[in-house]
């Protein structure tokens, strides 16, 4: 059962909320429901059920597609306070490829079932622009990141996504792995580790088992 003040930061973040009926406000209420999931789990992908529209409360999610070679290529990230509609793309008709979503950290958040989901979107066409408004501003996000993997040089890439990083956790020291690296910006261990030695060899940063730490974040932007 979601508590009041649960309730009142959902409404926060349900755009539609106000535009629904009082029968609609029943029907969501009585179908949302508080969800967790370890780090590393996959909660959506080709062969998996439809979940619905998870808005998450602590922790994150990351949403990515599989290249021909069998490649994690990173679209974007959720965090804390953020509406994932993709979870629920069996309901979108512009959703034509696979999307899979993984846990990135252990995550709770608020389910609101694909059943009800798609029961209001089918009926109300504020729940209907709120689901494509969201999955169109995402594809924002999609296009960056197809942009930067066919466009930009790799020491680009890896440079933005390091200041992006200690940006995010305020933080010069990321607890990252080379695998984690390659997957969020589409590439291979492999591609990661030299490009970070060379990183490295510059002066730029320093690397220990599980963890780099940035040493010279003005050689790093000059690579942008």
């Amino acid at each position: 059962m979601i508590e009041k003040d649960e309730l009142a930061y959902i409404k926060s973040r349900l755009d539609f909320w106000d535009k629904l009926s009082e029968s609609e406000i029943n029907l969501l209420e009585n179908n949302i429901a508080n969800v967790s999931y370890n780090k590393g789990f996959n909660l959506h992908s080709t062969d998996s059920e439809c979940l619905g529209v998870l808005l998450i409360k602590n922790g994150g999610l990351r949403v990515y597609i599989l290249s021909e070679d069998g490649r994690e290529i990173t679209l974007y990230r959720l965090s804390p306070g953020d509406v994932c509609v993709l979870s629920a793309s069996c309901i979108i008709n512009s959703i034509t490829f696979d999307v899979h979503i993984d846990a990135e950290s252990d995550t709770d958040a608020y389910l609101i079932n694909i059943g009800t989901f798609s029961k209001l979107s089918n009926q109300n066409v504020y729940v209907e622009n709120f689901a494509y408004k969201n999955t169109n501003e995402r594809f924002s996000d999609v296009m960056w990141a197809m942009e930067q993997i066919l466009f930009m040089s790799f020491d680009k890439r890896l440079a933005i996504f390091l200041l992006d990083e200690i940006t995010k956790t305020n933080s010069n020291e990321l607890h990252l792995t080379q695998e984690q690296i390659a997957k969020y910006i589409g590439s291979a261990r492999e591609v990661v580790s030299r490009m970070l030695k060379v990183f490295q060899s510059e002066g730029i940063l320093e690397q220990s088992r599980g963890s780099i730490h940035i040493i010279d974040k003005e050689k790093l932007r000059e690579l942008i």
